[in-house]
């Protein structure tokens, strides 16, 4: 009789109203969707990456000609890519920090992402000088075009992040890290992280990495 009189206390503490609230509020954080702006910001990257993806096959396909002639990757291209991953290293630091409203902390990590993008994009102008300077002009070979024209997109990418990272940035400084500029902290964040995915790819195609890699799978194939 007492194991009754216990099992039925149980059951209704269970179903009494705080339970219930608990229980719907976990269910509802739960089942809450996506921000529009996140939505919105991975059907972009899904066709920029689309476009990338199209360029690189268009590079694969055109090498094989016999007019294609290989040209040196200057040596300043491995420190862009460094630059290029400490600015999303660093927007990874400003999300966190924004959340734990780290205010000079988060603050610090924006400008420390905007100069390392604006030294990304002046490193790539030396590389592009150096092989001017050195003959591989634009016309002079397929190679050369392939080169400037996907790092030229890849920049344009980057210049696009630089505008919304400079926005966010200022409003940080004028409205404080509220809901919305953690959100746009994080967007900024995932854009960065997946231009430094790109860039690594790039930079396996033109150094011959890719290549290697695509001839070892050939080979297994054959």
């Amino acid at each position: 009789m007492a194991a009754v009189i216990v099992w039925w206390l149980a059951q209704q503490r269970l179903a009494s109203k705080p339970w219930l609230e608990v229980g719907h509020a976990h269910d509802h954080r739960r089942a809450a969707p996506l921000p529009a702006a996140k939505v919105g910001l991975g059907v972009f990257l899904a066709v920029v990456g689309s476009l990338f993806a199209l360029s690189f096959s268009a590079y694969f396909m055109r090498m094989a000609s016999s007019d294609w002639g290989a040209l040196p990757l200057p040596g300043f291209l491995w420190v862009n890519t460094a630059i290029l991953a400490l600015a999303s290293a660093a927007l990874h630091w400003t999300k966190l920090e924004a959340e734990w409203q780290h205010r000079e902390a988060a603050r610090t990590g924006l400008l420390a992402a905007l100069a390392a993008g604006l030294a990304f994009l002046v490193g790539q102008l030396f590389a592009w000088r150096a092989l001017i300077d050195a003959g591989y002009l634009l016309a002079s070979n397929p190679a050369n075009s392939f080169f400037y024209m996907l790092t030229g997109l890849h920049g344009l990418h980057i210049l696009g992040g630089l505008a919304a990272l400079g926005r966010v940035t200022m409003r940080a400084w004028d409205t404080g890290f509220d809901r919305r500029t953690r959100l746009s902290i994080e967007l900024c964040a995932i854009y960065w992280h997946f231009m430094l995915a790109v860039w690594l790819v790039l930079f396996a195609l033109l150094s011959g990495w890719a290549n290697e890699v695509v001839a070892f799978c050939r080979q297994l194939l054959t």
